[in-house]
């Protein structure tokens, strides 16, 4: 059976692992194909599929859109779209926009009121260009002795419910989901029990996006159970959309996740793909 992985990040945003080393990584563990879908970006698409085509590797382009949804991060992924649409290009850059505001607040916020050393360009300092996420702050708070694991910053200081934590401003789950299918790609709701939304909010927010352009939502996910696997496989059917399945690798950022088997158990089968390239096509 060929294998795949559809959420996968590198150093352009928060994984550790450069995309040239993912596509190494994706070789030795035997993966078909996989998706970089790096936070906000597609910097490291052109690496990536170069060192593709060098390993025979099939790399898919790909992002993971971060939204905000009642007060609430809601990622969108987005497969196979046009990643020189000028459409896209210009778009991203309100997303990025979006990230950068949120950032600064939130160092202020770290600041002014958790009294923590960090700065702007301390974090410039600690992470250069890299698209920064929620894990860069993290593991800016484990690497100067505020926490002593990275679970700890989403406990404490940058989780949703958290005090110093700032949500995205006017960048809606619906803009991803249509901007991705503008531009010719897959969108798929990624990690949706993440967001602890009750299944009727979780079934209202599907069927709202699928107006919008929704093919996919991930139910093959590393953290989760058989059940959880069972209950959005459910949602999936009933709401007339199809699976889709990714790691979500970041290497040592989240070092219990395996590309390509998560935590051990994941088989995205080629199949699960094709079927949302199929789906693409209606």
């Amino acid at each position: 059976m060929k294998l795949v992985d559809l959420h996968v990040h590198s150093t352009c945003s928060d994984g550790t692992l450069t995309p040239s080393e993912l596509v190494s990584l994706a070789k030795k563990t035997g993966l078909s194909a996989f998706a970089l879908t790096d936070h906000d970006t597609v910097k490291g698409l052109p690496e990536a599929m170069e060192a593709g085509k060098k390993e025979g590797i099939e790399v898919l382009p790909g992002i993971e859109f971060s939204t905000e949804y009642k007060g609430k991060d809601i990622h969108i992924v987005g497969l196979e779209f046009d990643p020189d649409n000028p459409v896209f290009l210009t778009e991203i850059r309100h997303f990025q926009d979006s990230r950068l505001l949120r950032n600064r607040k939130m160092i202020e916020k770290l600041h002014d009121e958790g009294g923590i050393d960090i700065s702007w360009e301390q974090m410039q300092e600690a992470f250069g260009e890299a698209v920064w996420t929620r894990a860069h702050f993290a593991r800016y708070l484990l690497d100067h002795h505020y926490i002593k694991t990275m679970q700890e910053a989403f406990t404490r200081y940058v989780g949703d419910t958290c005090p110093y934590f700032v949500p995205r401003e006017k960048v809606t789950p619906g803009q991803a989901v249509r901007l991705i299918r503008k531009t010719g790609g897959i969108p798929v709701l990624a990690h949706p029990l993440q967001y602890h939304l009750s299944d009727e909010e979780l079934r209202h927010l599907v069927r709202t996006l699928k107006k919008d352009g929704l093919i996919g939502v991930e139910a093959l996910y590393s953290t989760h159970t058989q059940m959880d696997e069972s209950y959005v496989r459910r949602l999936a059917r009933t709401e007339g959309i199809l699976i889709s399945g990714g790691s979500d690798f970041h290497g040592s950022n989240k070092p219990a996740i395996s590309l390509g088997t998560g935590r051990g158990n994941l088989k995205i089968s080629y199949d699960i793909l094709t079927n949302l390239r199929e789906a693409r096509k209606k």
